[in-house]
């Protein structure tokens, strides 16, 4: 999961360099040697004249916390961008994911998902019709269960009925069913799916405790710790990694991004 300095642990890091600038300004640390030399009642000085100026203007403290988290959040982009650059082979190319869309796509959108996450079933129709108006788009689809253990049997049953079909079409529609389906999504019900799309559901309930199933998962589990993915749904798109049901216009603009470097080719 990428890290945030926590709000109370960036305030106490702001309020260390207002003191040491403020001890700057006057005159008493020009130095570290200098710094080395102050009695308790100079510092107790310069803290109460920091502690009175924060108590008149507290939204100096918001403002600060702001643009930190706006730095923050400019270095962990560009960390999980070369997470994407190192883990490219598994995002893109890995023969155990399935792919829907087309599959000589110019760009590719990664999906990890979880089948009993609302905001993903939510966000299915986002990919549905980016799908259907972007002819040249490729889309990988990786189970990235995180809601217990109903999750994971689902998850396990996917990859199953992916060794089924490497083509990707009868597996989206059994995607579709499981996601969209009434209640919380489990083993019976994506047998049931699995079943209603025209798969071989018992033996994917015998594949779904193989080697490759597990190997299959623990890729994808792999993958999203290594991209700091923290919720469901997240994206991979080019070099970008998104995460949460961000919504169709925002990820069109990935997809622009990636393919002619501009929100709107």
């Amino acid at each position: 999961m990428p890290l945030r300095l926590p709000r109370f642990a960036a305030t106490a890091l702001l309020c260390s360099g207002l003191v040491a600038s403020a001890l700057g300004l006057t005159g008493l640390a020009t130095t570290p040697a200098a710094a080395q030399t102050f009695t308790d009642a100079q510092r107790g000085e310069v803290e109460q004249i920091i502690r009175e100026y924060l108590l008149k203007r507290p939204e100096l403290l918001q403002e600060v916390l702001a643009e930190l988290e706006k730095k923050q959040a400019v270095v962990e982009a560009e960390k999980a961008k070369a997470a994407v650059q190192t883990h490219a082979n598994a995002l893109f190319k890995s023969a155990r994911h399935v792919v829907v869309g087309n599959p000589d796509g110019d760009v590719t959108l990664v999906e990890f998902f979880d089948y009993n996450c609302g905001y993903c079933k939510r966000a299915l129709g986002d990919l549905q019709e980016l799908m259907q108006a972007d002819p040249k788009l490729r889309v990988v689809l990786k189970e990235f269960p995180v809601l217990g253990e109903g999750s994971i049997e689902a998850a396990k049953v996917a990859a199953a009925v992916k060794l089924q079909d490497k083509t990707g079409k009868k597996y989206f529609d059994f995607h579709q069913r499981l996601l969209m389906g009434r209640g919380q999504a489990d083993k019976a019900k994506a047998l049931a799916a699995a079943k209603e799309a025209g798969f071989d559901a018992a033996r994917a309930e015998r594949d779904m405790n193989s080697d490759e199933v597990r190997a299959s998962l623990e890729e994808s589990l792999r993958l999203a710790e290594a991209l700091g993915l923290n919720g469901t749904p997240s994206y991979v798109v080019g070099s970008d990694v998104v995460i949460g049901a961000v919504g169709r216009d925002a990820l069109r603009q990935k997809i622009n991004t990636a393919r002619c470097g501009q929100t709107s080719c």
